[in-house]
């Protein structure tokens, strides 16, 4: 059962650490932070804010636990990424209701092509994206898979 108190909220410069943190901590887990991760990390401003992306927090009182980004890749196709639970809460579907708040955000985007990278060890999170609606997509693998090393699996949504 998700968490009663769960909210979300824009992102603000003062949740740097937190975003850095919570992403960080996952990569992890069962990966390296790649080039390419530190730079959205370290600068999430630059490289999501400024060019039309979207980033959310998902807040139990005023600790963040939970963090997701769209990134805007070309005109009207935008990456889901950066998604992230604290192991803290994990288990508790913050991860769902995120994923959730993040495609009704999504809807509000002048977004034609909305994709996701992930990789097959990642079992739990492709059984959630499958489950609300993602598909597994070749054509984003083959056009975006090279944005990571670990990226072998990549699914879409239908807007």
């Amino acid at each position: 059962m998700t968490p009663p108190n769960l909210h979300f909220i824009d992102y603000a410069d003062a949740h740097a650490e937190a975003f850095y943190a919570i992403n960080a901590e996952w990569i992890g887990e069962r990966f390296v932070l790649e080039p390419h991760d530190i730079h959205v990390l370290r600068n999430p401003r630059a490289a999501i804010l400024d060019s039309g992306g979207v980033i959310r927090l998902a807040c139990l009182g005023d600790r963040v636990v939970g963090t997701c980004a769209l990134i805007k890749m070309a005109p009207a196709c935008f990456e889901l990424t950066k998604m992230g639970v604290s192991a803290a809460v994990r288990g508790q579907k913050v991860g769902e209701a995120l994923l959730r708040h993040m495609i009704d955000a999504a809807r509000a985007l002048p977004i034609e092509r909305l994709y996701l990278l992930t990789n097959h060890q990642q079992a739990a999170a492709i059984h959630l994206y499958e489950k609300l609606g993602w598909v597994h997509d070749a054509a984003v693998m083959r056009d975006f898979g090279g944005t990571y090393a670990r990226a072998d699996v990549a699914m879409s949504y239908p807007l």
